[in-house]
């Protein structure tokens, strides 16, 4: 262990983590990056498969995206964004609201994705609030949802890893049996099905409408809970069911906007659009806090009225319209559209794909393959044909990962499930040697 690594130890408290494991892994100390690589302080290299959670879009030290943020360094850093704006915030709204679905008309700014969320849901319970709806006090969500850490977050997630300490404290959400299609109870494939596993939501609204906000979903990838995949036709009857009982339809996109699916955001291949989005990760291709949440008209106009009444819609963070993080945010749209990046990550995504099905197929503990465009994810299974994983405790995922990381490569786990989800600007010499590290840290875990 370096002196760096010691003085880490000795003051930080790191996130999801146990620190006891620290004492025999500590931290690697990060000097630099550049592309899809991380370099530590003793000049190992490691490639970032996981875009340093799923942020990074166009590479670490991306020369543009730095030279947007010296450039607004030089003009303004930050201004109360209450009675005041800035040129970035306002030209990042408006591209905002061009590329996502039809009719998310207003953006609203806050800071991480968790509170996005948050704000979300304060603004569906409010608008019924003030439309004469006072019976819809709560949500809907359905099981191996993860949408944030704080404590509403929380309660509309379903990973009891981060929540089940906390529930005396959460506000009490309905929960629905969510797509499993791997482990499909109905029979089906996720590729041909009609999504009938929409049917323990659609009872659950059935039965309890009058009482429901909105209906939290994390479109066609449940990131947390494994980079589970299900198809396009559940969203569309979401976006049905919502309609028809006057229940906000909020899109968690945090982690699968921006281009991760293949498509801008992952409403997109359902063909709908949401009342309220929640937007981060991405957003600022890995560079600074940001998020937002994108709505309509018609939720903006329940809030509009004199002061007097008491209507606004009084939720805000100290950083909210941050003018760098704004700054940053339009540069990375800007080479969105400039350099035709969902098209060149068709490719790269093939290759993925192709390169994973060569190296692990019949692979013993191989469950499956899944993928969405630039997120691909291999489960793995203690038995192929029962699809039974290991036990948690086992903790197979994470001495995968400790694995690869010796062989520079940075594959953080979900559980028993290996993902990929590396930065735009991956090379193919760089997923070749992605998939090949993954293959060789399983081989070498299982003695294989």
């Amino acid at each position: 262990m370096n002196i760096l690594q010691q003085k880490d130890l000795n003051h930080i408290w790191h996130p999801c983590s146990q620190m006891k494991d620290y004492e025999d892994f500590p931290p690697i100390i990060i000097d630099r990056g550049k592309g899809a690589y991380l370099y530590d302080t003793e000049g190992k290299s490691y490639l970032d498969a996981v875009s340093s959670w799923w942020v990074n879009l166009f590479g670490h030290a991306n020369e543009r995206i730095n030279k947007a943020l010296c450039d607004q360094a030089q003009k303004l850093e930050h201004v109360i964004f209450a009675d005041f704006s800035h040129e970035p915030a306002i030209d990042l709204a408006r591209e905002i609201v061009r590329i996502t679905p039809a009719n998310l008309n207003k953006v609203f700014f806050a800071d991480n994705g968790s509170s996005a969320v948050e704000a979300a849901l304060k603004m569906s319970f409010h608008y019924h609030q003030q439309t004469g709806h006072t019976g819809k006090t709560r949500f809907a969500a359905v099981t191996d949802a993860y949408h944030g850490e704080t404590l509403g977050a929380l309660a509309v997630g379903d990973l009891d890893l981060y929540s089940q300490i906390y529930r005396p404290l959460l506000m009490n959400t309905f929960k629905a049996a969510g797509p499993d299609c791997y482990r499909c109870p109905y029979g089906k494939k996720r590729e041909t099905c009609d999504a009938e596993c929409f049917e323990p939501l659609e009872n659950i609204v059935a039965e309890h409408a009058d009482e429901i906000c909105g209906v939290i979903i994390e479109p066609l990838v449940q990131c947390a809970a494994g980079m589970k995949i299900y198809p396009p036709a559940y969203l569309k009857k979401v976006r049905q069911l919502c309609t028809e009982h006057n229940i906000h339809f909020i899109a968690d996109e945090i982690a699968v906007g921006f281009g991760r699916t293949g498509k801008m955001f992952a409403c997109e291949h359902a063909a709908v659009s949401p009342d309220i989005m929640c937007l981060s990760k991405g957003i600022t291709a890995g560079y600074l806090p940001l998020s937002l949440v994108v709505t309509t008209d018609e939720i903006y106009s329940a809030f509009y009225a004199d002061y007097r009444e008491l209507k606004a819609f009084l939720h805000s963070h100290s950083y909210t319209g941050n003018a760098l993080a704004c700054a940053v945010a339009r540069e990375s749209l800007r080479i969105f559209r400039e350099e035709n990046v969902l098209a060149g990550n068709e490719q790269k995504s093939r290759m993925i794909s192709e390169k994973v099905q060569e190296l692990f197929e019949g692979h013993p503990v191989a469950g499956e393959y899944r993928q969405l465009g630039m997120i691909g994810a291999l489960e793995l299974v203690a038995d192929r044909k029962t699809k039974e994983g290991f036990d948690w405790q086992r903790r197979v995922g994470y001495n995968i990962y400790r694995i690869a990381l010796t062989k520079g490569v940075l594959l953080r786990p979900l559980g028993n499930v290996i993902y990929f989800m590396p930065p735009y600007v991956v090379q193919k010499e760089d997923i070749e040697k992605m998939v090949i590290v993954a293959l060789e840290s399983v081989n070498q875990y299982f003695n294989l």
